[in-house]
């Protein structure tokens, strides 16, 4: 496997990479839309509420917050899960100045 030229690439480019390999698999993505949806930390109500193992979980959310998508609190035997304030407000900056970066034109290219 080759080694990946991350080097050649703005810090914004690598950092809006990382950010969406995060939330690209759809277990990642609901896990996203149910903290959202709680309003509030979550502490084990995953696996009830989306129907993957616990394991499948904590595999998915290990990657959300390797990537600084979410935070985590212990609590007692449990670990408590929200969104990253910071982070998510750098991937909203991002996404919206790269997909406002497009702009239609006239032409008739492709």
């Amino acid at each position: 496997m080759g080694v990946t030229k991350t080097e050649i690439f703005s810090e914004e480019q690598n950092k809006l990479a990382v950010l969406l390999k995060a939330i690209a698999h759809p277990a990642r993505i609901a896990i996203l839309q149910e903290i959202i949806n709680t309003k509030s930390c979550i502490c084990g109500d995953l696996v009830s509420e989306l129907g993957l193992a616990q394991a499948t979980i904590s595999q998915h959310l290990k990657e959300l917050k390797n990537a600084g998508l979410i935070q985590g609190t212990i609590e007692g035997v449990s670990v408590c899960y929200c969104i990253n304030p910071e982070n998510w407000k750098q991937l909203e900056q991002a996404l919206g100045d790269f997909f406002s970066s497009y702009k239609r034109s006239n032409s008739t290219c492709c």
